[in-house]
Parts: C-alpha cells; sequence; structure tokens
C-alpha cells in the first residue's frame, strides 16, 4: 500500500472547509478514510491542529478532532534522527524541512501540500492534492 504524508495545509483546507481547495484535499482524505493509501502525518501537525482548534472551539473538541484524525490517519515518526535529517536539510522553514524528514524515514511515495515551494528540495517528491487524486486514480483497478 502507499504511504502519503499529508502536510498540514491539506488538513486544514478539510477541517475549515477551505475553498476552492476543500474538494481536492477531501479526495486525498478519502483515500486514507477508505484504505486506498495510508495516510501520515508528522507529529507537529497533530500538535498545531489541537492548538488552533483549541484556540477557537476548546480544548474538548480539539481532542475529538484529534481523535478523528487519527481514526484515519498515522503518524509519522519524529524522533532525533528525524530532528537530524530536518536540520541537515538546512530549509529556512523548519516546519516545513521537519515534514520532508518524517516522509522520508517514513517510506512515503509522496507529501500531498499546497506549498509546492516549500518542498522544492525535499527528498520525497511534493505534490498538490490534484495531482495526488490523479496519480491515485490512474493507480487504482
Amino acid at each position: 500500500m502507499r504511504k502519503i504524508l499529508f502536510d498540514i495545509n491539506v488538513l486544514l483546507d478539510v477541517l475549515l472547509d477551505r475553498k476552492p481547495h476543500v474538494t481536492a484535499s477531501a479526495r486525498i482524505w478519502a483515500a486514507a478514510e477508505t484504505g486506498a493509501v495510508q495516510g501520515l502525518l508528522a507529529a507537529h501537525a497533530l500538535t498545531t491542529i489541537h492548538y488552533l482548534v483549541s484556540r477557537e472551539k476548546g480544548s474538548a473538541t480539539a481532542g475529538r478532532i484529534v481523535a478523528a484524525i487519527l481514526s484515519v490517519m498515522d503518524v509519522a515518526r519524529v524522533d532525533a534522527e528525524v530532528i537530524r535529517a530536518a536540520l541537515a536539510l538546512s530549509w529556512p522553514d523548519f516546519e516545513d524541512a521537519e515534514t520532508a524528514a518524517a516522509a522520508a524515514a517514513a517510506g512515503c511515495s509522496f507529501i500531498v501540500t499546497r506549498d509546492l515551494a516549500g518542498f522544492a528540495h525535499s527528498p520525497v517528491e511534493a505534490v498538490t492534492p490534484e495531482t495526488a487524486a490523479a496519480l491515485l486514480s490512474n493507480t487504482q483497478p
């Protein structure tokens, strides 16, 4: 099964119903829900989502949303080795570097993001949600 790592912006598209991005992002999320792919997140994505939702809706709601995400997605390992790999990338955006390093350590086929420029030199190919949906539909029977 293909593993894909979701950048936080793709998750937020779905959670916040951000138009026009929600349609393509929801298609990729659905692929993880149905088991067509193994969806992963870097651990910091869940921390950030919990923080953002908690600020607006309270910690109980944030906890329910994180639990719901975990019912669909796995968490890519972020340990000292991944952090060292992210530091070695020397990117200006450390969060993107950590995401790319986590995707590489997890053996992901690609990273789904709307921030392709942030992953221009990623060790794992970065694609938009639209491209990911097309790639997945081409490999489905």
